[in-house]
């Protein structure tokens, strides 16, 4: 026999007599972003009260930092080993890894080289600044990528118009400083051995070691190399590129 359609008093004999039943138990699920809240039921009150932040549906994952793509900036001045330290890091990952120098950006330019041998002037700021726009370019194609990479150029405390400022904004924010900065006696005896207009006078070597001890109380991780080989400063790089992930430095 078919059953027979419920009247409109019928239906409201029904639903009154569920009036006293409770409710049923609410779902557990909130969003993790809480933009979207739970319906306000008496259950969820109780759950949630009024006022009390709402928990995270999924605590954040922690980030590996020899595994996650990042940008490294290596300062330091001519002679501080900054490109071998560099180029071992880059080599030595267990992850994609890209070596920027700007050093060998800036000499893509031939005729009309500005060399920084003649001095500081309009010129070698303007080849600079678009050499620093392009190894930013690069950075962050590679990035963008999963490609980790390390940059290095000597950026100087005192010289805001081409510091850290340029370099976090061709990069982004999650750019990661670390300063090289060994004793001068072998920053002297490393540039030295250079050859063509990367090998400095001492005096100009002397004046730049002094302008980077500016660093010093900056924040910025600074590793002395001076008793340190290679492969054991790509290690104390690691080092302080993991502590950056841990506690961002404020630059």
């Amino acid at each position: 026999m078919g059953l027979s359609p419920q009247t409109p008093k019928a239906r409201f004999a029904r639903l009154s007599s569920n009036a006293g039943r409770a409710e049923p138990a609410c779902p557990a699920f909130v969003d993790a972003h809480h933009t979207n809240p739970p319906h306000e039921t008496e259950c969820h009150r109780m759950q949630y009260p009024v006022g009390q932040p709402l928990p995270p549906a999924h605590p954040p994952m922690p980030v590996d930092p020899t595994t996650a793509p990042v940008a490294v900036l290596l300062i330091g001045p001519a002679g501080a080993g900054k490109t071998t330290a560099a180029r071992h890091w880059a080599d030595t990952r267990r992850v994609p890894t890209a070596h920027i120098s700007l050093d060998d950006v800036r000499e893509w330019v031939r005729a009309g080289f500005a060399d920084p041998q003649a001095g500081w002037n309009d010129r070698s700021e303007a080849q600079y600044r678009l050499a620093r726009r392009t190894c930013g370019f690069a950075a962050r194609n590679f990035l963008a990528n999963g490609i980790s990479c390390i940059l290095d150029d000597a950026v100087f405390p005192d010289r805001p118009a081409v510091g850290l400022g340029g370099w976090k904004r061709h990069i982004g924010p999650g750019l990661l400083p670390v300063v090289l900065l060994p004793g001068l006696d072998v920053v002297l005896e490393r540039n030295a051995e250079r050859r063509g207009n990367r090998r400095l006078g001492d005096e100009e070597v002397a004046r730049i070691h002094g302008r980077m001890a500016g660093w010093y109380g900056s924040g910025l991780p600074i590793i002395d190399n001076s008793q340190q080989d290679v492969a054991t400063t790509a290690r104390l790089i690691d080092e302080a590129v993991a502590r950056s992930f841990a506690t961002p430095p404020a630059w």
